[in-house]
């Protein structure tokens, strides 16, 4: 690491290897910074600069990034991105979304992402989240580590102040680009490092200093209460990842609303907005066992099967009409994203049909001496509705030979003649 104690660098945990850094650069003053901080003792340091081309300048500001790399002897990559303007998030809001986007996309694996973000950008960012009336979680603001995507992303600065940042370029005599609509007021963050903050100074001097303090710790008390709610959900999930609902029902209401948070976020689905909670508080988990309740948001979905919580995306079932021959030699992918294979035999004697449930099938299963309705067969063998109802059926003439992974006797014993398996694919 780097030692300079005019301008301290948050440290690293001993856990993370800071040998490969990206540097976001902007051209900015902070960046142009941070970058130039960096340069001395990162031993494998890079830049990127995300060319938005929202401004008239904005070829000439990557210009400069590439002259100011060039005269560090530092390596850049600039990477132009399509701003959606019809995001919903505001002009501000897309451009960050780009510009992460472009980031994550370069990012190797195990590479550490540096931002230039400091104090007071801390402190207008506790701000801004108590206005909106944020949780724990938004007012613990931003945090100096943290894991992305592949990586890390690292905020050197977080604990220093603007001043601090601009006595350093001055010092080092850094030239930077100052961005005009910095001045503009419509942006609430720019009205609050504008208007806001500078009166909030002349009466509380360390005004930033206290509202970063804050940020700090409250994102401790949220680190400690993710903790525990950690324990609860492990506690509460089964191996599978589902939830079960009798032991999540035990929890005091606030705490299991938090580890259904918790958890939704940990399946990689939208965040479940509070009319979640509500559906899964009064109609999922009083539900009947054999009621099949579910909740849908954002093509997601929470459904209560028995004593089990269990969440997805949205899939959509096979097509009615949907048939096709298949001979085994290769996968077959399926409309759904799933897929069938056939593993350790050649081929199918014969071709076989693979079609959607239609209702009315029946088939014979291993050691019965007659078919059964296979809507009962699917019961019997414990096969959850969610996967019910996108299963592939596999059908010689009239002839169910399986459904999904659920094979009928005939299959199941022309399968270990040959040590052949069928897999039906759908993680």
């Amino acid at each position: 690491m780097p030692s300079n104690p005019a301008l301290p660098l948050i440290a690293p945990s001993a856990t993370i290897d800071v040998a490969s850094v990206v540097a976001g650069l902007s051209g900015g003053l902070d960046s142009t910074v941070l970058l130039h901080r960096l340069r001395d003792g990162t031993a494998n340091l890079r830049a990127i600069h995300v060319h938005h081309g929202l401004h008239p300048d904005a070829d000439g500001w990557a210009e400069h990034c590439a002259a100011l790399c060039m005269s560090l002897d530092v390596p850049l990559k600039i990477v132009r991105v399509e701003v959606d303007r019809d995001s919903g998030l505001g002009l501000e809001g897309a451009a960050r979304a780009a510009r992460h986007a472009a980031f994550a996309a370069e990012l190797q694996d195990g590479e550490v992402l540096a931002l230039a973000h400091h104090r007071d950008d801390q402190a207008e960012t506790f701000l801004l989240r108590a206005l909106r009336a944020s949780g724990p979680d938004g007012l613990a603001a931003m945090r100096p580590w943290r894991r992305y995507q592949n990586g890390w992303l690292w905020r050197p600065l977080l604990e220093t102040p603007r001043a601090d940042i601009r006595a350093y370029a001055r010092a080092h005599e850094l030239a930077w680009i100052e961005d005009p609509s910095n001045a503009d007021n419509t942006p609430d963050r720019n009205f609050l490092r504008n208007e806001v903050m500078p009166v909030l100074r002349q009466r509380w001097p360390q005004a930033a200093a206290a509202l970063a303090r804050s940020a700090e710790l409250v994102a401790r008390m949220s680190d400690r209460h993710a903790h525990e709610t950690d324990l609860e959900l492990q506690a509460c999930r089964r191996d599978d990842g589902d939830l079960d609902a009798a032991t999540l029902q035990r929890l005091p209401a606030s705490l299991r609303a938090d580890v259904l948070r918790r958890w939704v976020t940990g399946t990689g689905l939208p965040p479940l907005p509070a009319s979640g909670i509500d559906a899964i508080e009064w109609q999922l988990l009083p539900a009947r066992v054999d009621a099949q309740a579910e909740y849908r948001w954002q093509q997601a979905r929470i459904m209560r099967w028995r004593d089990l919580l269990h969440a997805e995306p949205l899939h959509p079932p096979l097509a009615a009409d949907f048939r096709v021959e298949w001979n085994g030699r290769q996968p077959l992918p399926l409309p759904d994203g799933t897929r069938l294979e056939l593993l350790g035999t050649p081929a199918f004697d014969h071709p076989v049909r693979v079609q959607a449930r239609r209702g009315g099938e029946r088939i014979r299963l291993p050691g019965r001496d007659h078919s059964h309705s296979l809507k009962h067969a699917l019961q019997q063998a414990d096969v959850p509705p969610w996967l019910r109802e996108r299963l592939p059926l596999l059908i010689e003439g009239d002839e169910v030979l399986a459904a999904g992974d659920l094979l009928s006797a005939r299959l199941r014993d022309w399968l270990q003649e040959r040590h052949a398996t069928l897999h039906w694919r759908y993680d």
